[in-house]
């Protein structure tokens, strides 16, 4: 018998500048070894994805966005649970970018968007980022 895994529900920021760049952000050592991803977090039980983005970048950055088009849904087994990460795209309405969670941050372009050690499950999300 196949254990069932507990599913995680996520969402992740795809935030691009006025200049068609997008945001990477690199976790702390002690959190997924320091790996880099798309801003974002957990969803709150009664909140809907789009609030859970705006919460979590006000959070982790200290920024406003508007939440635009869902980009693309990750499915992916850690170890320990399954991950649903919802990506959505995003600009920013307010504030500078402020790191409070995260060590460092990049704007990329698609010439560098693979420059940085990206997450397993942010990888799965990159064929989509300037598809729009």
């Amino acid at each position: 018998m196949t254990e069932q895994r507990k599913t995680v529900e996520v969402v992740a920021a795809v935030i691009y500048d006025a200049e068609g760049r997008v945001l990477a952000t690199q976790c702390p050592p002690h959190k997924h070894n320091g790996g880099w991803e798309f801003p974002g977090g957990k969803i709150e039980p009664a909140e809907s994805p789009q609030a859970a983005v705006v919460r979590e970048l006000r959070e982790e950055l200290s920024l406003t966005v508007q939440v635009g088009e869902l980009l693309h849904t990750v499915e992916w087994d850690y170890p320990a649970f399954h991950l649903r990460m919802h990506c959505f795209a995003c600009t920013i309405a307010a504030g500078e970018v402020q790191l409070k969670e995260h060590t460092a941050y990049r704007w990329l372009t698609p010439a560098t968007l693979h420059s940085v050690p990206w997450l397993p499950a942010d990888v799965d999300v990159l064929p989509h980022v300037f598809t729009r």
